[in-house]
């Protein structure tokens, strides 16, 4: 799939005409939906292109000769291909997963454990989602590598210097999220994966609140792994992909066993299939892939390029506007920024925040956001984050401006 380097502004009217969702209330007010670094909604190809597998084509995959079978299996693997095509890859080197955090964990157990001996080290940054903290924690335990951590400015910015000095010739891996789903900064994934690779070292990337927001090429970023979730870039939950380098991906041993990662089975011995069909232990979601490989299509579509211009645009108009509520403080002021406002309100806890913002309609997401060391380097709790996405409009973060000053009046 070619992206062009250049594409027509957004026509956001056209695209929230696409989301059916949008049209709805809440408690008598329009929805105003700024929770999108949880989860996007899903616009009416990728919804019509499940209904339509689960109508017309549904079966299994892999196993049949029958047409339905040969129609899903068709489906399933054009969605592969479609995939590949999103992130610049080889169908090769596209594993359907549950999502990021399977994915990840995915890299940990197999490649990791394979891997890491005593003595190794694992860098990670201080504004990692805990997917990417936790099976790292777990894989250094069981190997008895060490794990470091990259700190982060006030601004929320990686420490570039901090990162040299604990970047060493016993790093094997180095994992790191592109966009921090806390703060917003976009990490130089490039650069970075030029720095691993230098000493040796495997790059892991969570791209969850990346892939969705601009352009990637794991090639041209010349990283080693990719993981990206369905639900964040306007396709189903309990999707995503994993892409891993083919030449990792085809010496890493199989972390779940069960049907379609075998050649051949007997009490004796197991061969396994290829990758990436060794890492896709039973019946896959196929309907999700399917759905992913949509949404994947409609926003290459409106273009990446675009969207993040539009995105960007609407988060300095967001940042201005958040600027002007008096009392507020960002948590994450990076020059370089995906659309997340996150932000702490005088000594109002987030959740009241919240609750009162979703009197008014406005969804944002509060608390620590998986991100619990974030909230630790920051001093605070929890934030209140309202997170952009295509659909979003400067009347929303007006009318999210306007939620703030009734929070202010509650607890004036």
């Amino acid at each position: 799939m070619s992206r062009a380097s250049t594409a027509p502004a957004l026509d956001v009217a056209r695209v929230r005409a696409d989301f059916p969702i949008l049209t709805r209330e809440v408690n008598g007010r329009p929805l105003v939906y700024l929770d999108n670094a949880a989860s996007t909604h899903r616009p009416r190809p990728v919804l019509d292109a499940i209904e339509q597998f689960y109508t017309v084509s549904n079966s299994n995959v892999h196993r049949g000769v029958h047409r339905l079978s040969q129609e899903a299996t068709q489906l399933f693997e054009d969605a592969r291909a479609t995939m590949a095509g999103f992130l610049g890859a080889d169908a090769r080197e596209i594993v359907f997963t549950r999502g990021t955090t399977e994915s990840l964990n995915l890299v940990a157990f197999s490649y990791g454990r394979a891997t890491l001996q005593a003595g190794d080290d694992v860098l990670l940054t201080h504004m990692e989602h805990h997917a990417n903290i936790v099976p790292w924690q777990l894989l250094c335990e069981q190997t008895g590598a060490t794990l470091k951590v990259v700190p982060i400015t006030d601004a929320g910015e990686l420490d570039l210097d901090a990162f040299d000095a604990l970047l060493g010739d016993r790093t094997r891996i180095v994992a790191v999220t592109h966009v921090s789903n806390a703060l917003g900064t976009i990490n130089p994934i490039a650069e970075l994966a030029r720095r691993a690779h230098a000493v040796g070292a495997v790059i892991v990337v969570d791209g969850a609140q990346g892939a969705p927001h601009m352009a990637v090429d794991v090639h041209t970023l010349d990283v080693d792994f990719y993981a990206l979730s369905g639900h964040k870039m306007y396709g189903p939950t309990g999707i995503g992909v994993l892409y891993g380098r083919r030449a990792l991906l085809d010496a890493m041993p199989p972390w779940q066993g069960g049907g379609d990662m075998i050649r051949s089975v007997t009490f004796e011995q197991t061969t396994y299939n290829d990758a990436p069909f060794r890492f896709e232990a039973g019946t896959p979601n196929i309907a999700g892939a399917i759905g992913l490989a949509a949404a994947a299509r409609y926003i290459s579509a409106l273009g990446l390029d675009a969207i993040a211009a539009r995105e960007a645009e609407l988060l300095a108009y967001g940042t201005q506007r958040l600027g002007e509520v008096e009392g507020l403080r960002m948590i994450g002021t990076a020059a370089h920024k995906a659309g997340v406002l996150g932000f702490v309100l005088q000594d109002i806890h987030p959740h009241d925040i919240g609750t009162i913002l979703d009197h008014e309609g406005v969804a944002v997401r509060t608390g620590h956001h998986c991100a619990q060391p974030v909230m630790e380097r920051f001093g605070v709790p929890a934030t209140a984050r309202a997170s952009l996405g295509i659909y979003n409009t400067h009347a929303e973060i007006d009318a999210l401006v306007a939620a703030l000053a009734k929070v202010r009046e509650v607890f004036a």
